[in-house]
């Protein structure tokens, strides 16, 4: 019997070896080609309040309750500024005089001249008291027979008139104080006072300028702007198809930018009974909100942009989901035990910008995708949740 050659014996064994060889480098190539689970941020259905609201369309401004952008009714020279910008006043104080010398002189006359009066009117009255007397004591004489008709007559005559002098003297009087007082009203024309306490916002003008007040029609800038910082507002614009839903002593929050990352709660004190129709701008609806609490002296600045986000619906312990979770078409991606992504679709309750109300599709303790924008987040990917989520 022949024995087989080395050869045929060799060559199936060489293949088999070759073989697993290709398998192995196969499998190593694979191996560290292979795509890599995406990491993803996940997030929790959890229960919570979920809040209907409004936010405005444009930046809104802070506003005083308060500010008067105050002219002298009457023109003149500037003769005394006695404040200056960012200064504090008091209800009543002067913050400037026009050159009014001529004025003050008027009423010193017209004061001297009612005094004049009143010494005359007390002269005449005295006279006409006298007169009273003389008539009651003639009349007395008359009834003992110890004075004549005529004489008590002229004694009445005279009575009547002493008391005619009196009461004309009284009129002067009066004439007199009403000079006084329409030449303190000239003078206070030309005097202006700080209608209500607050703050120098700005001064137009310098000592020995000329100041005119507005015309009708044509404004012109103010002497003195006074802003009383003590009370402050926001006021906003709201889109026109919003509107209907706001009304006054809703909840708001008022966010500032120049104070980032705080909440101030508020109220809604006031809707414009008016569209404001701007062009090539959407309708709006200016409203105001004023602060529970504002913010402490000094950090809250008239002409501060603001936002406000006005609180119409709420409803309480329910399921949440964060807004930014949803996918078009209200669906999310749901993360399975096997780490493959399940896309969800869910009906949806109340919403803004931060939680959507989750009414069915999803449970309490499911894991949903947060982080939607990485690349390769999509239903049917196999990821890897990140640490701690």
């Amino acid at each position: 019997m022949a024995l087989p050659s080395p050869n045929k014996r060799g060559f199936p064994l060489r293949r088999v070896i070759v073989i697993v060889i290709l398998i192995l480098l196969a499998s190593a190539a694979w191996f560290y080609t292979r795509p890599k689970p995406v990491s993803v941020a996940l997030t929790r259905v959890e229960r919570g309040t979920v809040e209907a609201a409004i936010s405005n369309t444009r930046a809104g401004t802070i506003k005083a309750c308060h500010r008067a952008k105050m002219s002298p009714p009457a023109g003149g020279q500037i003769s005394h500024l006695k404040v200056k910008k960012g200064e504090r006043v008091k209800v009543g104080q002067v913050l400037l005089e026009l050159w009014n010398e001529d004025l003050q002189a008027q009423e010193r006359l017209a004061q001297e001249q009612m005094a004049t009066a009143q010494i005359q009117a007390y002269q005449a009255c005295t006279q006409a008291a006298q007169a009273d007397k003389d008539m009651e004591r003639a009349q007395q004489l008359r009834v003992k027979g110890f004075i004549s008709s005529e004489g008590v007559e002229q004694k009445i005559l005279a009575s009547k008139t002493s008391r005619t002098g009196c009461d004309a003297a009284r009129s002067q009087v009066e004439q007199s104080r009403s000079r006084v007082e329409t030449a303190k009203a000239t003078l206070d024309r030309l005097v202006l006072r700080a209608p209500f306490a607050g703050i120098v916002a700005d001064i137009s003008g310098e000592l020995g300028e000329y100041a005119t007040p507005s015309p009708p029609g044509i404004p012109t800038p103010p002497a003195i702007d006074l802003i009383d910082d003590s009370c402050m507002f926001v006021s906003a614009p709201i889109d026109e198809v919003d509107a209907s839903a706001v009304k006054v002593g809703q909840r708001s929050r008022i966010t500032l930018d120049a104070l980032k990352g705080k909440q101030f709660a508020g109220k809604v004190t006031r809707i414009a009974p008016y569209v404001i129709d701007l062009e090539k701008q959407a309708r709006t609806v200016e409203v105001e909100a004023g602060f529970d609490e504002p913010p402490q002296a000094g950090k809250l600045l008239v002409g501060y942009s603001a936002d406000i986000e006005i609180i119409h619906d709420a409803h309480e312990k329910v399921l949440r989901v964060p807004t930014a979770t949803l996918l078009e078409g209200k669906r999310v991606l749901l993360y399975r035990a096997d780490g493959v992504l399940e896309e969800r679709s869910i009906t949806a309750g109340l919403a803004n910008w931060e939680y959507t109300e989750i009414v069915s599709g999803l449970n309490e303790g499911d894991q949903i995708v947060l982080s939607l924008d990485r690349a390769g987040v999509k239903a049917g990917a196999k990821v890897q949740a990140e640490a701690g989520k």
